[in-house]
């Protein structure tokens, strides 16, 4: 790794604070009963009793009883009325939801072979996985790239995102801005990739490396 490479990343030390293993608090993977029991718990901290809730909402006790215990879908109107009574966002009565997570698996050469915008005669990419939209507000497009004697060499790549390359096979000489990287077998790359970047010389063929573009999720 480089001086600037070592120093950028020990600046960077300090913001990395999210723990890889943490563990999200349990959610309900059925709606009504995470919205009743959302609704229950703000009740009893609220020391409303189920008459006190039902009369400011304007339903039946026995209709409430029914929404906490998760055995009927409330209408939005309703949901609306609950959250107003209980004084929270309305969002907050979904917060105990767990929604479904987006997880594709590719088998060893499934990949997608595909002409990705940009790319030139010799540059094969195979894409690795695709999720659409989710809740992350970011899109990660992982790639297996192949140079082989065809190969075109240039650095004229250029989009919005973050990209990583993770060498696996050949060597090659890497452009970034004004900057040139000697990639080699368990070399990283990890750059913002709005500045021109690519392979400008390919030194060792065959060559192969992953990349992996991140970019925001169009709204």
């Amino acid at each position: 790794m480089s001086v600037t490479g070592e120093t950028g990343l020990k600046q960077e030390e300090t913001a990395l604070r999210q723990n890889p293993h943490a563990v999200k608090e349990q959610r309900e993977k059925n709606l009504e009963v995470a919205i009743g029991r959302q609704v229950r718990e703000l009740r009893k901290r609220q020391r409303l009793t189920g008459a006190d809730l039902a009369a400011q909402t304007g339903l039946s006790v026995g209709m409430l009883s029914k929404i906490e215990n998760g055995v009927i879908s409330p209408s939005l109107n309703t949901i609306s009325a609950l959250a107003h009574a209980l004084k929270v966002p309305l969002v907050q009565l979904f917060s105990g939801y767990e929604e479904e997570r987006g997880c594709m698996h590719v088998k060893a050469g499934e990949g997608v072979e595909i002409e990705r915008a940009g790319t030139r005669a010799g540059h094969q990419y195979s894409l690795l996985g695709h999720i659409g939209s989710n809740n992350s507000g970011v899109v990660v497009e992982p790639y297996l790239i192949t140079l082989d004697s065809t190969s075109d060499r240039f650095p004229a790549f250029q989009h919005e995102g973050i990209e990583m390359l993770y060498m696996l096979e050949g060597r090659v000489n890497y452009r970034h801005g004004e900057q040139i990287y000697e990639l080699e077998p368990g070399d990283s790359l990890l750059f913002d990739s709005d500045a021109p970047h690519g392979p400008e010389v390919i030194v060792e063929l065959p060559a192969k490396y992953l990349s992996i573009i991140t970019y925001p999720q169009a709204r």
